[in-house]
Parts: structure tokens; sequence; C-alpha cells
């Protein structure tokens, strides 16, 4: 069923469907919330929310319960809202509840108070948007403007492809900040009736699908060779939905060795999340979602028309806007191809940016500028390989010394962003009459060694 706004969607669920659970969680042991409660809960909060004022609120999202009802109880009372990472640095986070205007908090009560002197006077018109920032790189992030109606239909497109019923339960294990794990983690399960469990965080990883025997679950590749790798899937769960990154083909195919069904999503922070989904055999051959519309440029690029979940574009930057978005079209400035079915197939991606295996998203310029200092050498690039950094050295080198080199820098990276490999190349580097470099005839030469 579509929904109009979170609003919407809980008290339908809980008009039809009042004692049936919506939320499993843990407190001391496992417990659930029914349709009924929650909205309850969160009509109730977000009366309390209007009576104390203020306009906007970050969420120092942790995937609670108190967190769930928090971000639907502030839609409901007409706030704007701002998805925040609680792990990034202060310093940080306070940059981003200035850009965003947020005059009030929600989150952990001591990080609260820190955070308290970057508050503003909030803004003028903000009532049902979220935002959500397009990466975790500070100085690159922009916050995407999305709206809960906007989200909705994200959903009932997920829905629409991959039905879950009311007897299903899916396992949120991904950061709700995160526009794939709040739609595909949450509003995906809720959205058709479906109970949702909200995971333990990262420390729980190992025993949250023991503990709460989800049918269905959404994960980014890492996370899903993790529980591969350690046998964690348990016995009732039969679809998993892997985005937010490539993934190899060989884990893809080990889970379905398993008996898993699975699908591989495609979409953009700009779009609400989803507007492809593989259903069939193949998790690499996606279907366009049944409210989008999907072209090619000339050159393979992207171009996607979302009109119910497009993004309202990226908060007070217009220039960045128009830059993509144009007539309603969105320059994803990833590259494609259809097949003889009609299937989207990814090829590559023309940004400068690499989405690795865990969702994270590295900027090359920074991240190369940064090695080429290391190394003295600007004949270099960074690739991705089986989704994860991989260095190519143009000219002789030396593997061991090049590490070496590296070394004082990499122990600065956290372990995602670190490199994989070392790949010496003698062939130079392809690049344009001006000079930049052509990653993705890169990356098919090096695909090919």
């Amino acid at each position: 069923m579509r929904f109009a706004s979170f609003s919407h969607m809980l008290r339908h669920w809980a008009e039809e469907t009042p004692a049936a659970p919506a939320l499993a969680y843990d407190e001391r042991g496992q417990k659930t919330m029914s349709f009924a409660a929650l909205y309850d809960a969160v009509t109730r909060r977000a009366q309390e929310l209007k009576e104390d004022g203020g306009s906007c609120i970050g969420i120092l999202s942790d995937g609670s319960l108190a967190c769930v009802t928090e971000i639907f109880a502030a839609a409901e009372a007409g706030l704007q809202i701002v998805m925040l990472d609680a792990g990034l640095p202060d310093e940080t986070l306070g940059k981003l509840l200035r850009y965003t205007d947020a005059d009030r908090l929600w989150g952990d009560a001591e990080l609260c108070e820190e955070l308290r002197p970057y508050l503003t006077d909030g803004v003028k018109e903000g009532a049902g948007r979220l935002l959500f920032f397009t990466s975790g790189t500070t100085e690159q992030a922009k916050a995407v403007v999305l709206t809960d109606h906007s989200l909705c239909q994200s959903a009932y497109n997920g829905g629409a492809m991959l039905p879950l019923h009311p007897g299903d339960r899916l396992l949120c294990l991904l950061p709700l900040g995160h526009v794939f794990g709040f739609v595909c983690g949450l509003l995906w399960g809720l959205s058709c009736g479906a109970s949702v469990a909200l995971g333990r965080g990262a420390r729980h990883y190992a025993d949250d699908c023991a503990f709460f025997k989800p049918t269905a679950v959404s994960v980014v590749p890492m996370l899903l060779g993790f529980l591969l790798q350690r046998e964690l899937i348990n016995p009732q769960l039969r679809l998993v939905l892997v985005g937010a990154g490539d993934c190899p083909k060989a884990l893809l195919d080990a889970a379905a060795a398993k008996g898993l069904r699975v699908s591989f999503g495609y979409g953009l922070t700009e779009t609400s999340s989803g507007v492809a989904i593989s259903v069939g055999g193949d998790p690499f051959a996606m279907e366009v979602c049944p409210d989008d519309t999907i072209t090619l440029a000339e050159d393979g690029e992207i171009l996607i028309q979302a009109p119910t979940c497009m993004m309202q574009g990226y908060y007070k930057r217009p220039a960045d806007t128009a830059a993509v978005l144009r007539d309603g079209v969105l320059y994803s400035g990833d590259l494609g191809r259809f097949d003889e079915e009609g299937r989207l197939h990814i090829t590559g991606r023309k940004k400068d940016m690499l989405v690795l295996s865990d969702g994270t998203k590295l900027f090359l310029p920074e991240y190369e500028g940064a090695v080429m200092q290391a190394l003295g050498n600007p004949e270099i690039a960074v690739i991705l390989r089986n989704g994860k950094p991989a260095l190519v050295y143009a000219g002789e080198g030396d593997r061991q010394e090049i590490e070496k080199k590296l070394r004082p820098l990499m122990e600065t990276q956290p372990r995602g962003r670190q490199l994989s490999e070392i790949i010496l190349s003698s062939s130079p580097l392809p690049r344009t009459a001006t000079g930049k470099i052509k990653r993705w005839e890169l990356q098919q030469r090096m695909e090919a060694l």
C-alpha cells in the first residue's frame, strides 16, 4: 500500500492490525511493540515536541526504539529532521548542525550537551523535511533534502518489487542515519505491515540473526560477507537485500548457495534510496522500480526520473543542485547498460568517487593527493578491487619501498579506507587531452589482469 507520510503509515496499520508487532527490540530480553502502541507513542511524543517549540531537530541516530519513535514523532510535529552520525568528531557534528540550522538535539545526553553551543535559531519552513548526508567525508558532505512523503514512496517501490508480509520479520542492522538503512532497514518492513527487528549495533552482528530470527535482512556487501564467513545465517532467513556498494559476485553466489533469495539494489540518497532492484536469478540484472524511469546518456551515464522519490535539492546549495538535477532528471554520475530484456546493469562510476564494500564513499582527489604527496609520484591512481581501494603505480617502482613510504599515511586511515594492494604498471595511466585520468578505462584495464 502507498502511504503519504509516516503518520499515515503508522495510523493505517494501527487501525488494521493493532495488536500485530511493529518493532522487536532488546531490553534485557527480546520485546515487541505493537502497531497500536507505536502509533500511540509517536502521537504523544509529537505533541510534546510541538509544545516544546523549535523547528529543526538534529538526531544523533543510534537505531534504538527511542530513536525510531523520535524520528516519526518529529516528522508528525512538523520539524525539519537532520539525520546525524553520532560517531563523527564533535567539531564535524557542530559544523553540520550549523549548516542545517538545527535548534535542538536528540541523542546521548552528554554528547548533546557538548554540541549545544552549535545550535542555531532554526528554520522558518522545514515541515516534513528529512536531511540525509551524501557521504561521511566531511569536506564533501552535502545534506540532501528528502521528505517523509518521498521516503514512503521509496518504501512502496521496494515493497512492490520485493513484497514483505505481516508474518515477516525484517532485521535492521544498518545505521538509520543513511538513507539505505532508513528505507530498506526500517520503512520497507513497516510499510508492508511486517515486523522490524532493531539490531543492537556492531557488537551484536554475530548474534542478532539468532536472537531475532528474521525472515529478511538488508545489508551492505561487507556485512553480508561477515554473516556468511561466520555462518551466522538463521534458518528462518529467506531474503537478503544487498545495496550501498559494489558486491563481489562470489559473495552473492555464496549466499544463494545457502538457499537464500538474494537481490541487489541500486539507488542514491538523492532518490530517497532504491530506483532499481533485481528480482530474478541474476542479482546484477535489475528491474526499474514502478515510479521511476531510467535512460542512458550517450556516454552511458544513468539518468533518473523519480518524481515521487526525488530530492528537493541539496540544502542551501542551489548551484550543486542545478549541476545534477535538470528538468526533473537526475544525472547520477554512474554508468550503466541495459541488457536484451531491458534490465539495468551498473558498469562503473563517472564521478571521481569510489563506493567501498561497506558503503563508505572515498573521494579520490583528496585521497590520491595524500598518496601522491607520500610517494612523491604523480603517476598513481586508486581503483576499486573486490570492493576495496587499490593503488595503481605507473612506472618503475619497488613494492616494498612503496609500502614503506605509505605506511604512515595508511595508519591514519580507517581500516576500510586502507589500500588493499599495490599494482605496478609499466604502461602510463590513460589520460584525456586535458590530463585527467580516464578512470573507467583504467578500471577495465586492471580488471583484465
